[in-house]
């Protein structure tokens, strides 16, 4: 999980104070958000400011390369293909067929992260797809355990983009986050600058509400 930022020194308020994150160096200007001494996420500097303000979902490769072929013979594209970051491993950053766009991570010095599933980790990715049809042969292709189990807790859920939604809404994942005490964090997100896209609401999965942060980047708020 990465946040691209304008401002990650800003970034590291925010987060800091509504998951009660501490931050250490990583790579280049990035830094490591940690949670009593684990790895959590990490913030990172839009490259191009051009690029939206977001949060990346990412999803472990054996082989980034390999899997990249992959997902462009399943009818999808990569966007930026696997490049190193230093010896932390290979990134890469490709798009479904209907466009949502989600990260790669071949790891190398670092594994991964360290805790999730608890307040003020990762607990759900919730992909908005209009071809739920496409969805699911896409991605049970690619990553049969994620959407199917291997007898761990489910990381991901897949959730059709009705008319409810506005018609120019793409395709995307949703990262969400848990908290303790959703209306809390509600206040949080707000007295912290941040606004509420979307109130609460309850789902198969837990008590929701959508966010953006203080510059921007959507997330949601789960609890359970």
């Amino acid at each position: 999980m990465d946040a691209e930022l304008p401002d990650v020194a800003a970034g590291r308020r925010f987060y800091g104070e509504l998951f009660g994150w501490s931050f250490e160096e990583a790579y280049g200007s990035s830094v490591w958000a940690l949670l009593n001494g684990d790895r959590v996420a990490s913030l990172a500097p839009k490259s191009d400011g051009r690029m939206p303000t977001v949060w990346t979902v990412s999803f472990a490769a054996d082989d980034a390369a390999a899997l990249g072929r992959r997902i462009t013979a399943a009818g999808g594209q990569m966007v930026m293909a696997p490049f190193p970051v230093g010896d932390l491993g290979t990134a890469a950053l490709a798009a479904d067929p209907e466009g949502a766009v989600f990260g790669l991570w071949q790891a190398g010095r670092h594994p991964g992260f360290g805790r999730r599933h608890e307040p003020g980790t990762f607990v759900w990715a919730e992909l908005y797809t209009r071809d739920t049809a496409t969805a699911n042969a896409f991605y049970g292709g690619l990553f049969h355990e994620a959407l199917f189990g291997d007898g761990s807790e489910p990381d991901f859920g897949r959730a059709a983009v009705t008319d409810v939604f506005p018609a120019e809404m793409p395709s995307h994942f949703l990262a969400h986050f848990r908290v303790t005490d959703l209306d809390d964090a509600l206040g949080a997100v707000q007295r912290l600058g941040g606004r509420v896209q979307a109130p609460p609401l309850e789902t198969s999965y837990g008590r929701v509400a959508v966010v953006t942060d203080n510059q921007g980047a959507s997330f949601a708020l789960l609890q359970r």
